[in-house]
């Protein structure tokens, strides 16, 4: 094991606290890409990148019926956890793991048996949907049903408004709430392990220094160089797959 490998364990060793932060990397070896990776989904189709934008989505119906056909295609109802997710369970069950916050909206850390009421899904999940016009919320595979059965573009059984997944998109704030928790959480921290992500996406990114301030120690482990390797106390270059669970286990 590399001197930086030995020392991020220590500080895991020693930490007590321990609050992890996910992004996108944490999940390609699922099988579910990134968005602006080599191969990401942004960077093979900038077009897809409009249905990420809250604007065109509202404005265009067809950016809405190509989004749900994507959203029925989406490798999220088949991707299986992997090392990385499970090493995070085995944290939680040694009694370190403060706070799982994620970035992602696969909903994977569950699934690997990550606990619900520690998971803080920032960025929502696609495993629900919303209406944009009164809020309600439903699960994803009814609508998709819907989608399957030949609605292009279905809409709220409620009030008639647009439907997407509860999930945030550009344009559209963060639950207060819920940024609030993830950025307490980090300020409680006394180790901070930020994951698969090139933190450059904030205010999540924020998670970071708040940590750093309130004392805590911060180990980065991506597969690309980071906003914040510089302040890390140790920053991991590599597969995380690889990286993660003999930090964690």
């Amino acid at each position: 094991m590399s001197d930086r490998r030995t020392e991020a364990r220590d500080l895991v060793a020693g930490a007590h606290r321990i609050v992890i932060l996910t992004g996108a990397g944490i999940s390609t070896d699922s099988g579910i890409p990134d968005f602006r990776g080599p191969q990401g989904v942004w960077t093979l189709n900038p077009k897809a990148e409009r249905m990420s934008d809250i604007r065109h989505y509202v404005a265009d119906a067809e950016v809405r019926r190509l989004s749900w056909q994507s959203r029925l295609a989406h490798p999220a109802w088949t991707a299986e956890p992997n090392a990385g997710h499970r090493a995070i369970v085995t944290l939680e069950r040694r009694g370190k793991l403060h706070a799982l916050i994620t970035q992602n909206i696969d909903g994977l850390h569950q699934r690997a048996g990550s606990s619900a009421d520690l998971v803080i899904e920032v960025h929502g999940t696609i495993h629900h949907v919303v209406c944009l016009g009164c809020g309600a919320r439903q699960p994803m595979p009814v609508v998709l049903e819907r989608v399957r059965a030949g609605e292009q573009d279905p809409a709220c059984e409620e009030c008639g408004g647009i439907l997407k997944s509860d999930t945030i998109s550009f344009g559209q704030p963060l639950v207060p709430e819920v940024a609030a928790r993830a950025m307490q959480v980090a300020a409680e921290a006394d180790c901070l392990i930020a994951v698969g992500t090139t933190l450059r996406v904030y205010p999540v990114a924020a998670a970071v220094p708040t940590a750093k301030s309130a004392g805590a120690t911060v180990i980065i482990i991506n597969a690309e160089p980071t906003a914040f390797d510089e302040v890390a106390d140790v920053s991991l270059l590599g597969p995380i797959a690889e990286l993660l669970p003999p930090l964690l286990t």
